[in-house]
């Protein structure tokens, strides 16, 4: 399996270094804006290989860009275009409603966590935001500050693959990181009164 793998990274590594570096940097923004609008394809995969194949902090930074333009570009369509389609038989369900309602007045760190938990189904969020009410400059700042930590996981696991699921100081990484942006939401929350 691991003959497997490293194959594979050097299959990628040796098609982004044939071909000028800034053409390998939009081809692993766009693997993960893909994933963004995709939901079948696996974010972790697309974040480890940018990590595995630029580094770290490259890595980790087209990983972000690419997860943000996708989530606006998703929140953007269904808002948009498939909004106007849904919203007379969304209005006729009072649970879908109702639902729609509660997405809308969203607590601002709520938010953000739930963006930030490697394990929340990205694309539905991206999804039910869209369709409701809520404003696109609290799902903006949610998304800058909730996808941050949850790249930076995907890449740490990518990196470290099985390490990091021993290693409780990995674990105890990810957790500060959370807490972080869940203290730095709250502070823009008061900011932008959102």
């Amino acid at each position: 399996m691991e003959a497997y793998i490293n194959n594979f990274i050097e299959i990628v590594k040796s098609v982004i270094t044939t071909y000028p570096p800034i053409l390998g940097l939009f081809l692993g923004i766009f693997i993960v804006f893909i994933e963004s609008i995709i939901p079948v394809l696996p974010l972790s995969a697309f974040v480890a290989i940018n990590v595995i194949v630029f580094g770290n902090i490259i890595g980790i930074i087209i990983s972000y860009i690419g997860t943000i333009i996708g989530c606006l570009t998703s929140f953007t369509l269904f808002r948009k275009v498939i909004s106007k389609k849904l919203k007379k038989r969304m209005q006729k369900n009072k649970k879908i409603q109702n639902l729609m309602d509660k997405i809308s007045h969203f607590n601002f760190s709520t938010l953000v966590i739930l963006m930030a938990f490697p394990f929340t189904p990205a694309f539905s969020i991206n999804i039910a935001c869209g369709l409701s009410e809520m404003s696109y400059k609290k799902f903006f700042i949610a998304c800058l500050i909730g996808k941050l930590p949850m790249i930076y996981f995907w890449g740490y696991i990518g990196m470290t693959f099985v390490e990091s699921l021993t290693n409780p100081y990995a674990l105890i990484n990810i957790i500060a990181i959370v807490l972080l942006s869940y203290i730095v939401s709250k502070i823009f929350m008061c900011k932008f009164k959102i």
